[in-house]
């Protein structure tokens, strides 16, 4: 609530109440901006009254427990551990009583694919993130930071997803 306003030095200063905002803002929503045809939103905003979940960068589950140390077949490509690291923010959201409608940004680390002449699969990235995002299920497209680093704490991690979400009213 804003209270009183204040001249400082040729700039306006404002006073703001400690108060609870007003009832209003309590039923703003969270609202995402950019290009219809683009797959993510070019920003969101978010009602200051808003709780955040944070998640650290989480990278993927082991896919096959019996198969070789530094194997393809142990940790998968990029496009699967996406889906793999996807899946598990998913069930640490439901966990929270949220789910992927309620994300608002993504910081996504992806890594050289040995196995791909050292290549960053983007595309691999793009389409995991196209089947959670931007769907029918779910049509929510969280802004987001895709960028390309020479690797992650293990050479057969090929991505790190960072997750920010807000509970809704």
């Amino acid at each position: 609530m804003l209270t009183k306003i204040l001249p400082i030095g040729g700039l306006v200063g404002a006073l703001l109440s400690c108060s609870r905002p007003p009832a209003a803002s309590l039923t703003e929503k969270v609202r995402y901006f950019g290009n219809p045809s683009s797959a993510i939103s070019s920003a969101v905003v978010v009602p200051a009254h808003a709780r955040y979940f944070w998640s650290s960068g989480i990278t993927s589950p082991v896919l096959d427990t019996t198969a070789a140390d530094g194997s393809r077949e142990k940790h998968g490509d990029t496009k699967s551990q996406s889906i793999g690291i996807l899946k598990r923010l998913r069930e640490n959201l439901a966990a929270q009583g949220l789910t992927l409608k309620e994300v608002t940004y993504l910081r996504v680390y992806v890594a050289p694919d040995k196995f791909n002449n050292n290549q960053i699969d983007f595309k691999g990235w793009f389409d995991a993130y196209a089947q959670f995002f931007g769907t029918a299920e779910n049509p929510t497209k969280p802004s987001r930071s895709t960028l390309g680093v020479a690797s992650l704490v293990s050479a057969d991690k090929l991505i790190e997803i960072e997750l920010v979400a807000v509970y809704p009213n």
